[in-house]
């Protein structure tokens, strides 16, 4: 699975951009969320991503941080809701908005958000509840949106080697948060938080 990208925008068309990585042009659709903070054509950019392979496309889904990217994939885990609504969901609410329309029940919120109806943000709503603990330990992650960034983007991908280490996200972003330093690499933040165990 492609996790993650790093290149630089030759095309730009909301949703979709198009970033040249070593001369391979990967096709990607971004929310709004993230594609507000892009930078111009022709800057460097980094993106987690996530792959849905269908029977007749592979398609691939940019995300300026891990939470939006937990956010996509939990919700795609929704019966009913499939990748196009989770973006569109994405796009017109951030995560924290959306966290608390679930987890105050407030579904007139939620139809407020293009293509969700009252069943489906009830629907949400059950099943999004206990989700969205997932998504709850990487709230606050600074978008990776330029090379300026790339050291943000190291906490974001040491919270991601925690959880694929087993921890749970709350867990792992308190872990990171512990030992977070400004000039620390991803190997440095998780060798430092694990040690501190």
């Amino acid at each position: 699975m492609i996790g993650r990208l790093r290149g630089i925008i030759i095309e730009k068309q909301a949703p979709d951009l198009v970033l040249d990585v070593q001369g391979v042009g990967y096709e990607v659709a971004a929310p709004m969320s993230t594609f507000c903070h892009l930078p111009a054509l022709e800057q460097e950019v980094s993106l987690y991503t996530h792959l849905v392979v269908r029977e007749d496309a592979q398609l691939l889904y940019g995300f300026a941080t891990v939470r939006e990217r937990l956010l996509f994939r939990s919700l795609l885990k929704v019966n009913g809701v499939g990748a196009k609504l989770a973006l569109t969901i994405l796009s017109g609410s951030d995560v924290d908005d959306f966290a608390r329309s679930v987890q105050e029940g407030d579904a007139a919120s939620l139809t407020r958000l293009p293509g969700v109806g009252k069943k489906t943000a009830e629907r949400l709503i059950i099943e999004m509840r206990d989700r969205l603990k997932e998504v709850s330990g990487a709230m606050g992650l600074k978008p990776i949106v330029s090379e300026a960034a790339i050291l943000a983007g190291a906490k974001d991908e040491a919270i991601e080697a925690l959880v694929a280490l087993g921890y749970k996200p709350a867990e792992a972003d308190k872990m990171i948060r512990a030992v977070a330093g400004d000039n620390l690499t991803t190997a440095d933040l998780i060798r430092q938080s694990l040690q501190r165990k």
